[in-house]
């Protein structure tokens, strides 16, 4: 793709950035096949290829985007599954990114939404806050039917309508919390290893479980385990919504903790049970390459931080108690197969410890969860989850497996079929308790 950034322009390091990546697209519309939009809305401009030349002409000429520019930037879902598809190795996920930090910056939406954002990203990444938002939201949800429906094919969702879907997200009960940032679980015989765990936070308020499977498996096979102290929330939710200031922040301050950590007692990795959230760590040494104190430090992050089936896959897990009797339908996380290119380690280990384990069709389509999206977004957003539900069900599992939380609480809104995490399925392989249902 041709560009005519100035010369002033390509000073900005960003704008050099997506210089680059502009240049690489080829405008093949390879893409357009795999994009959740596309195939839902059939809008050239809510294909990747569309929202290039968005971004392309909203950089070049510096100016403020126009309302129609950030109304397709929004129904992105950053599923990055143009990514997986491009023959020309265009880095979109960069590219959108730094566009909804400029829509951030330069485009005054409407005081609704603005109001609504700034509580999304006041709420969801303070556990404290969070648990308390989801107690009040349980108690409004029976009051949820008396807020409007859209009409069939509605993708400008209003206040109301993404109140209505932040309700139906909201759990009828919480489990009580698990176990305090600073904690070390101790190995089980001989240690093997040592390594960080990430405490995240919406998991840690919604499904505690799931780290705590983690660690079970992990002290199980030899690993000692710490909930880091001072720990933050990795970014990635203000990252998506535009806030690099917050999200980049975070980032620093994570990076300052697991480093002391690293350097005081050693760390083999910084595990992480929820993929969102990785493909973000992973990326802190890019988010952070232009900061003279952290650029160096940020790479020695990333370079650490690991999915947790990808540290399994190094251990010699014990015999399996499982009997090959249970069908899971493994969900792939969009951030895990096309963000963190993981895709057969988490269906190998769910295979080598007894478990059926089936592919859903159309795999690559997101399930709408996205972070905020199934909130903002909410109409799309209920579109894609039905169609991923629709798939799973061909496999008749008797579990689904993901490896995100966010695609769990989606997911489990449209079936009765439990939905859990894989480490859970390997900790009750392991010697584990059977994980609870939905």
């Amino acid at each position: 793709m041709k560009t005519e950034f100035s010369l002033a322009q390509l000073a900005d390091p960003d704008i050099k950035e997506a210089d680059k990546i502009l240049r690489a697209c080829v405008h093949c519309g390879f893409c357009t096949a795999t994009c959740p939009t596309y195939v839902l809305l059939g809008d050239e401009l809510d294909s990747p290829r569309g929202r290039i030349y968005l971004i392309k002409e909203m950089l070049e000429k510096d100016k403020p985007p126009t309302a129609d520019v950030v109304k397709h930037i929004d129904r992105c879902l950053s599923c990055l599954a143009c990514m997986t598809t491009c023959p020309s190795g265009v880095n979109y996920m960069h590219l959108v990114d730094q566009a909804r930090v400029r829509i951030e910056r330069d485009y005054r939406r409407p005081l609704t939404e603005r109001l609504l954002r700034s509580v999304l990203a006041l709420v969801l990444p303070r556990p404290g806050l969070f648990r308390i938002s989801m107690i009040l939201a349980g108690l409004a949800r029976p009051f949820a039917a008396l807020l409007p429906t859209p009409s069939v094919g509605a993708s400008s969702p209003g206040l109301l309508r993404r109140i209505k879907a932040m309700l139906a997200l909201a759990p009828r009960g919480l489990p009580q919390p698990g176990p305090a940032a600073g904690t070390v679980f101790a190995p089980i015989g001989r240690r093997r290893g040592r390594v960080a765990l990430l405490q995240g936070c919406a998991q840690q308020v919604l499904a505690p479980r799931i780290n705590q499977a983690a660690i079970n498996v992990l002290t199980r096979h030899g690993v000692e385990v710490v909930l880091v102290k001072d720990e933050q929330c990795c970014g990635a939710l203000t990252h998506h919504m535009g806030q690099d200031g917050d999200a980049l922040a975070r980032a620093r301050a994570n990076i300052t903790v697991w480093q002391r950590e690293a350097d005081r007692e050693g760390l083999d990795a910084i595990l992480v049970t929820t993929s969102g959230c990785g493909t973000v760590v992973k990326d802190y040494g890019y988010l952070l390459r232009e900061d003279k104190t952290f650029a160096e430090p940020a790479k020695r992050i990333s370079a650490l931080a690991k999915d947790i089936t990808e540290y399994l896959a190094g251990l010699e897990l014990a015999p399996s108690t499982q009997k090959g009797d249970i069908t899971v339908a493994y969900h792939s996380a969009c951030s895990l197969q096309h963000g963190q290119k993981i895709t057969q380690l988490p269906k190998e280990l769910l295979s080598k410890n007894g478990f059926v384990v089936k592919d859903v069709p159309e795999s690559h389509l997101c399930c709408g969860s996205a972070g905020t999206y199934n909130i903002l977004q909410p109409d799309i957003a209920s579109r894609l989850r039905d169609r991923k539900v629709a798939n799973i069900a061909l496999v008749k599992p008797d579990m689904i497996a993901a490896g995100n939380i966010g695609c769990m609480v989606q997911i489990a809104g449209g079936t009765s079929v439990p939905v859990v995490h894989t480490i859970e399925l390997l900790d009750w392989a392991t010697g584990g308790p059977r994980p609870g249902l939905n």
